[in-house]
């Protein structure tokens, strides 16, 4: 592990340097991506690295806090050295017509993995059969395909969404549901086959001493109930999933992320936000400092599988001139250069860029008065 300083209480660098070292900037989607069409993103050239600030404009300055102090965390301090110099990663297929999964996947060269978006607004679980099937003939038997719903299911939803799309062998869906409660009571039915409209069942439901149900018909993966909680540990203790789905930027860092995945105790996959390289490579870092069960021995908080974080391909465009796009299915863990060229081909319009540099004073603010 570095020596450098615990993150959560690190002196932060001046808000005049963080400033001084920012640009932001706005580059199209290649498709529409959680409602999007462009993606914003604050660049920092910052002393040890190009590093990225890009919560979603809707995320509230609490939120988005935790995204900074992980921007910071990884343009000014010392990183844990990676375990590997490569990462697996597999192909994301947003919530496309099933006749465009092939030109999707196309992007993803290598990639043995698939996560697929489904619950989409203004689809239904037909456009959801369809797509998932389109995946598994394009990748073919040997493949895993993963479904990602953003918490955009009840649990009567998620429970017939799931038993219709299990016949498509899924690795795992990730947050069927958007609350706790609701992923336990979600992994109870496809565990036990219960179809029943019953209470929620809350934390203390699992078996005692396990914090981990019976294995269900599709395995389970929480996302949003971890980054986006208070108590990020809370669904781990609750036994509401199977394994973590994390975020470096979301959960303040790099350093903190591993401080989290250890306590948790569950197997992880790391993913992206819809990053740049920069913020990708700083996924790739997390990814990289966790140990493979089947090659390093280890149980528990390991990582289980390709990551989440060859979304670059999503992007018509990069702040790096040699992006990080897989090759092979996997992508080399390194920090890219920024390229000013593309800095400046895709710099946000005056009013975006004083938008962010409003907000990430505001946030340096929030995480001045914590430390």
């Amino acid at each position: 592990m570095s020596d450098a300083p615990d993150p959560e209480t690190a002196t932060l660098p001046p808000l005049a340097e963080v400033l001084a070292a920012l640009r932001v900037v706005t580059i199209p989607t290649r498709t529409r991506f959680r409602g999007i069409s462009v993606r914003e993103a604050a660049i920092l050239d910052s002393p040890l690295g190009a590093s990225e600030f890009s919560p979603f404009p809707e995320y509230g300055d609490g939120e988005a806090s935790a995204w900074l102090a992980a921007a910071l965390d990884f343009g000014w301090c010392e990183q844990p050295a990676p375990l590997r110099d490569r990462v697996e990663v597999n192909a994301t297929v947003p919530a496309v017509a099933a006749d465009r999964v092939p030109e999707i996947l196309a992007r993803f060269p290598g990639c043995r993995t698939a996560k697929v978006k489904v619950a989409e607004r203004g689809q239904d679980l037909a456009d959801d059969v369809a797509r998932v099937r389109a995946v598994r003939e394009a990748m073919g038997p040997d493949a895993l395909v993963r479904v990602d719903a953003n918490g955009g299911w009840g649990v009567d939803e998620a429970v017939t969404a799931l038993r219709a799309l299990a016949e498509f062998d899924l690795d795992y869906a990730e947050q069927p549901c958007g609350g706790v409660d609701e992923l336990v009571e979600v992994r109870r039915r496809l565990s036990t086959g219960d179809a029943g409209e019953g209470p929620l069942l809350g934390e203390g439901t699992a078996s005692e001493g396990s914090g981990v149900l019976p294995s269900p018909l599709v395995r389970i993966a929480a996302d949003e109930s971890v980054r986006k909680a208070a108590d990020p540990l809370a669904v781990a203790r609750a036994g509401a999933a199977d394994l973590l789905i994390v975020k470096a930027q979301p959960l303040g860092g790099i350093r903190r992320a591993l401080g989290i995945v250890a306590e948790a105790g569950l197997p992880v996959v790391v993913s992206s936000a819809l990053d740049t390289s920069v913020g990708i490579a700083m996924g790739l870092h997390l990814a990289a400092g966790l140990p493979l069960a089947e090659r390093d021995g280890a149980q528990g908080a390991v990582l289980a599988g390709a990551c989440g974080l060859g979304t670059v391909a999503l992007l018509e465009g990069d702040v790096c001139s040699d992006p990080l796009l897989p090759r092979d299915g996997a992508i080399e863990v390194r920090r890219p250069e920024l390229d000013p060229e593309l800095l400046a081909r895709y710099a946000a319009p005056a009013a975006r860029e004083r938008w962010w540099r409003e907000r990430v004073a505001r946030c340096h603010a929030l995480l001045s008065a914590s430390r």
